[in-house]
């Protein structure tokens, strides 16, 4: 298995040593950023209707997801370095972008959304899982003893970057909201 392989999943599996392998690894930013272009386009892929072009439709979300991981990870930096660090905690915005560009892997479940029965389980489920597997992220790659001080962050930066996506979002195409 390759090492990309092996390291999502790890990071599927929540697994706490990948992430400390990957926050440490400076070579592994592209390959974060792989795992968010992939989740990215599977939930593109996922919303695809019937009869709509299909293109488009993956482009906006693929772009969105990726401008929200980045507006996320950023304000995850900023809270988690500066309003409430740990007394080890020491990042930089690498290794903040490498551990949670792995911790978006489970959004890929995100695909099967457009299938009947089953869809909004998936979406829920590759959510929350994505959430949980940003936590721990947030945890490795801030030196957090405690996973409480993580999941405040997460939910504050999670909070405001999904406030400035809806915003951006309703700019390009209002009619969604």
């Amino acid at each position: 298995m390759t090492r990309f392989c092996r390291r999502i999943t790890g990071a599927l599996r929540l697994d706490a040593q990948t992430y400390e392998e990957v926050e440490a690894d400076s070579s592994a930013t592209l390959q974060a950023l792989a795992v968010v272009l992939l989740a990215s386009i599977a939930t593109g892929i996922g919303f695809i209707r019937s009869g709509e072009p299909w293109l488009p439709i993956i482009a906006l979300h693929a772009i969105g997801a990726l401008i929200g991981w980045i507006v996320w990870a950023a304000l995850i930096y900023g809270f988690g370095v500066y309003a409430l660090p740990g007394p080890e905690t020491r990042s930089s915005i690498g290794e903040l972008l490498r551990t949670t560009g792995f911790a978006s892997a489970p959004a890929a479940l995100r695909i099967l959304t457009g299938v009947p029965v089953v869809g909004s389980f998936a979406f829920i489920l590759g959510t929350v899982w994505m959430f949980a597997a940003m936590v721990i992220a947030v945890q490795r790659a801030l030196d957090y003893r405690s996973v409480w001080r993580a999941l405040a962050v997460c939910a504050t930066g999670w909070l405001l970057s999904f406030v400035f996506v809806a915003v951006i979002g309703m700019a390009f195409e209002p009619s969604v909201f």
